[in-house]
């Protein structure tokens, strides 16, 4: 598990929402939903694990986390993620199920059905629902209530509905229209959030049966009662209305905004962008500007309808994108805007927290560093490294951070010049000589410390370099290992003392980083170097292989393991005469 997701578990809210998990390419590999987010992905990164979660546990580099205001609502977004981005590892969960919707039909005489398809055909839908026993139980509770036909043909006799009175027969009485539109009217009322009139009165039957002791008759109501709870309960990550929708919310603090779009297509939410950035204008304004982008120059599709938040100017956001701007002032439509802003709230609290951590370990790191060492601030290190073998293909390397943070653009590599032998106290003086030597020739920034991995006598060695041939006045520090080449002791000052630090600080842990890195930087550099200089001896007596062919074949495979597994006509490819490319490849093969 990376530091990254470390810092991330430990910000994870306790609500509920869906998470998705990416490899280390960026691709989701699985979508899940949770009651409470923080306890659920922390599970997967502690205590043991099959198989399968082992493998998934193996391949996670990073995770991002969409906030629900419901486990219901997570559910719907996790089908809806699942279906969009095929997972690799919810394979139990990519099927055709989808949950189900109440449609009162639009036929001159109406039905009120349960079904999983949703068509354009101008019925009303109502849902979807994932409590399927809740939503059937509901729609038997309005059939009771409201006398629609439930026959899909109409039969040439009534039928034993019409005599338990739960239909209005019309296959052999006529119908007023006004009649039907008077129950379809209370129907999508009930399914639109007025069931708490038919609740109340189930509620006082339930108590009235209670008092006459007929205790199974209550517990009738009382679960009519609950699946009607269930049921009725808001999906705002679902509209009915199967409009292409952005929804647009954000937060801004510090100087930094983030703005988080939800993507509602065909009425549901299938995604959601977020933005983090800093601010130099007024909020409003500054996500105005981010909505030209956005639409422009981003080239996001333009949905029919754009919700914002009250405080931006629609008509300004109406003129600049030509799309209908709605305001939400309640409803369906104002939970989705709150819900937008609610996470853009969350993932800008986030990335103050992980600026913070990150904080400590660097720029904070470095102010408690110089404090041990009694210098100023150490903004900007240097430290340098050697490499080789014996003494043969010796190799320097410098690397640079700023503000407790590597700087690879900084990164230098020298080869050793001057120095004859195994001799790495003169190659550090090489090294370090030539370096600031530039630096005050092309007015290039000083650092604030240099870090030699070194002991006692590679530091005496750049002071004299730094001091009594360049004339400059550099803290300068050594960190030497221990017998297992790990970061040991830091030692600095003239005569030079051992700092005592203690191994659980950040300083502490920035020394170790920065040992670590320019190590790795020379032992890279220093396996290039060797690997070219093996190659090019393997060439040196060639007849009809020169300098500018080696280059040419070192250039073309990149390694002698390569060249070594070549065929002829593959040294051919790189340039080289038939008759010299076959005497590569005995030589090789020998």
């Amino acid at each position: 598990m990376n530091q990254h997701i470390k810092d991330k578990l430990t910000l994870l809210p306790d609500q509920p929402g869906c998470y998705i998990m990416k490899d280390r390419q960026g691709t989701i590999i699985y979508v899940g939903k949770a009651k409470i987010l923080k306890n659920r992905v922390r599970s997967y990164f502690t205590g043991s694990h099959d198989g399968k979660t082992f493998r998934l546990v193996n391949e996670i580099e990073d995770f991002e986390y969409i906030v629900t205001s419901s486990d219901m609502e997570a559910l719907i977004l996790e089908l809806n993620l699942i279906k969009k981005h095929s997972p690799k590892y919810n394979v139990m969960l990519k099927d055709d199920k989808t949950y189900p919707f109440i449609k009162l039909t639009a036929e001159r005489h109406p039905r009120l059905i349960t079904t999983r398809k949703v068509k354009k055909d101008r019925g009303k839908y109502f849902g979807p629902y994932p409590n399927v026993l809740a939503a059937n139980e509901t729609k038997k509770l309005l059939d009771r209530i409201y006398p629609l036909r439930k026959c899909n043909t109409l039969p040439d006799r009534v039928c034993l509905y019409y005599h338990l009175g739960q239909c209005l027969a019309p296959c052999v009485y006529e119908v007023d229209e006004q009649e039907y539109k008077k129950m379809t009217d209370d129907i999508t009322r009930f399914l639109n959030g007025g069931y708490k009139d038919v609740k109340k009165e189930l509620t006082e039957k339930m108590h009235a049966a209670a008092e006459e002791m007929d205790f199974e008759r209550a517990k009738e109501f009382r679960d009519k009662i609950t699946n009607i709870e269930v049921t009725m309960e808001k999906q705002k990550m679902t509209t009915n209305d199967f409009t292409d929708r952005d929804v647009f919310g954000f937060a801004f603090d510090k100087g930094w905004m983030c703005v988080q779009v939800f993507f509602i297509r065909q009425g549901k939410l299938i995604e959601r962008d977020v933005s983090l950035f800093p601010i130099y204008d007024e909020p409003d304004q500054e996500l105005l500007t981010y909505l030209g982008q956005f639409y422009s120059m981003v080239n996001h599709f333009k949905p029919k309808e754009i919700l914002l938040p009250e405080s931006i100017d629609a008509g300004l956001a109406e003129g600049l994108l030509q799309v209908k701007i709605v305001h939400p002032k309640i409803g369906q439509k104002k939970e989705l805007l709150k819900l937008a802003n609610k996470n853009a709230s969350i993932a800008l609290q986030e990335k103050f927290a992980l600026i913070d951590r990150d904080e400590d370990r660097t720029i904070k790191a470095v102010e408690s560093l110089g404090q041990q060492l009694g210098i100023y601030t150490p903004h900007r290190i240097e430290a340098f490294d050697n490499s080789n073998i014996q003494g043969t293909n010796p190799v320097s390397a410098l690397v640079v951070f700023i503000d407790g943070k590597a700087d690879k653009r900084e990164y230098r590599k020298y080869k050793i010049k001057s120095v004859q032998g195994p001799d790495d106290y003169e190659s550090m003086r090489e090294v370090v000589r030539r370096r600031y030597s530039r630096v005050l020739k092309e007015g290039l920034p000083l650092p604030d410390l240099i870090i030699i991995d070194g002991g006692k006598g590679h530091v005496e060695g750049v002071r004299d370099i730094l001091e009594n041939e360049l004339g400059l006045d550099i803290p300068l520090a050594g960190l030497v290992k221990d017998e297992k080449h790990r970061t040991s002791q830091l030692m600095i000052g003239n005569p030079l003392e051992i700092v005592p630090l203690d191994r659980r600080s950040q300083e502490f842990y920035l020394l170790q980083r920065i040992q670590d890195e320019v190590h790795r930087f020379a032992i890279t550099f220093h396996r290039q170097i060797r690997g070219k200089n093996a190659f090019q001896s393997l060439l040196d007596d060639i007849e009809g292989v020169g300098e500018k062919r080696r280059k040419q074949v070192l250039k073309h495979f990149g390694s002698v393991k390569k060249m070594k597994e070549a065929s002829v006509e593959e040294v051919i490819q790189a340039g080289i005469p038939k008759k010299v490319a076959e005497e590569i490849v005995r030589r090789l093969q020998e």
